[in-house]
């Protein structure tokens, strides 16, 4: 969410999109916002996972060795990217996991149909702790325990707010990472915003495509409509041939059976 390089962080973001598209979008956020908090915390890993002199390879090691069995797969995945990566410094590691961790959790709110509320929420939000320094020192206080600020959160928020909001605004509260409550709640808003402005496309193959063919599909459709394109793939065995991708309400249909369909359609009319 600061500044990180363009090409290590594309690299991540490749992954993560590839192991998102199967996980449990809100359990990958808050695992991917635990992680970013450990190596905020644990000063020794966080620099022996960003050192350069050190593999890629062997950082990724390290990663499936700590987190294994205590989050998914597709947390362990993202982060072994992650520490793969090359930084500028070793804060940019938990920068990019925590950036992800909120791009997960706006990604269940879209599948959710809740992302224009969230974008919302989270702008409202600002404006009332910018009126009420009482509110603001309650949660900006470094002294007070974390769980006194969720709660206080869960009494203010909680049914109120969709669920996405509320897990965002805690997680800025509790682990402030540097930053104003308020610059905080303006970089997260503005990452919510971009997800709601990314287009995704549903592509249907009878075998999962490799990384390069995601890529190179990715790149195709991003350069057709202008815009970033998000790939779920679902591997369907029904497809004979091809593959076929949805975009909103419109169908690119390579299979087989798609082109039966047409033929049949055409034969109809």
């Amino acid at each position: 969410m600061r500044g990180l390089s363009r090409s290590s962080l594309a690299e991540v973001e490749e992954r993560f999109n590839a192991v998102a598209g199967s996980a449990d979008l809100g359990t990958l956020s808050d695992e991917l916002f635990a992680i970013a908090d450990l190596l905020d915390r644990e000063h020794g890993l966080r620099r022996a996972l960003s050192d350069p002199a050190r593999a890629g390879e062997q950082k990724a090691r390290t990663v499936r060795a700590l987190l294994d069995g205590k989050v998914s797969e597709a947390a362990i995945a993202t982060t072994e990217a992650a520490v793969s990566a090359r930084w500028s410094r070793a804060g940019d590691l938990a920068d990019v996991l925590e950036r992800l961790g909120v791009v997960a959790a706006a990604a269940e709110a879209e599948g959710q149909g809740t992302l224009d509320e969230v974008e919302d929420e989270i702008f409202r939000f600002g404006r009332v702790v910018a009126a009420n320094p009482d509110l603001r020192r309650a949660l900006t206080d470094a002294a007070a325990p974390e769980e006194g600020k969720r709660q206080l959160l869960r009494d203010l928020l909680d049914g109120k707010v969709a669920p996405t909001s509320l897990r965002l605004i805690t997680q800025l509260a509790v682990h402030p990472r540097g930053r104003s409550l308020e610059t905080g709640l303006q970089e997260v808003g503005q990452l919510v915003a971009q997800q709601r402005q990314r287009l995704v496309a549903v592509v249907r193959s009878v075998v999962d495509l490799t990384q390069e063919q995601k890529r190179r599909l990715a790149a195709w459709l991003r350069s057709s409509y202008g815009r970033d394109v998000h790939l779920n793939v679902e591997v369907d065995p029904r497809v004979l041939g091809g593959f076929s991708v949805r975009i909103g309400d419109e169908i690119i249909d390579t299979t087989i059976v798609g082109r039966i369909e047409e033929v049949r359609r055409r034969l109809a009319g």
